[in-house]
């Protein structure tokens, strides 16, 4: 599916991302490797099992980088120039090995740069752990600005 293009955001909308992810102990052993991340409470079962959360939790920049992945196909997939910021993020909430993932984005502003060919859309992107109740929790948050492609401007 291809993302919106400038035009079609509308500030106040908010987007189900359809894509949903059970995150894996090798997900998160994988993420942890290739960024080097050694903290011993994603790791280190014995270590994380003397925690206040009993168990090894998943990295939140994993948690945090899968979101934006979910938000991508009804958002920037194809129509975006650049990520220009990352702001405020927050995890309210664990995440565990096995724990499913959704997303949802809702635009929170728009305006067109100067030159009028292109857009920066900001978004506020909340990750949410599926719980089988349907109360889902929010695991993480933040504000992702992108500058978007206007499609009368698109190659």
């Amino acid at each position: 599916m291809v993302g919106k293009y400038y035009e079609a955001f509308e500030v106040g909308e908010t987007i189900e991302h359809e894509k949903r992810r059970t995150v894996s102990e090798s997900d998160n052993q994988r993420f942890c490797d290739m960024t080097m991340n050694q903290q011993p409470l994603h790791l280190d079962a014995d270590f994380a099992a003397d925690t206040q959360f009993g168990e090894r939790l998943v990295n939140g920049l994993y948690t945090m980088s899968l979101a934006v992945g979910l938000s991508i196909p009804e958002t920037t997939d194809g129509t975006i120039v650049a990520n220009l910021s990352y702001d405020g993020v927050e995890h309210p909430a664990p995440v565990f090995h096995g724990d499913t993932i959704r997303a949802q984005s809702t635009v929170t502003d728009k305006r067109e740069t100067s030159d009028g060919e292109r857009g920066i859309v900001t978004m506020r992107v909340e990750a949410f752990r599926v719980e089988p109740d349907g109360e889902d929790t929010l695991v993480c948050k933040f504000e992702r600005t992108v500058l978007s492609l206007k499609r009368e401007h698109a190659e």
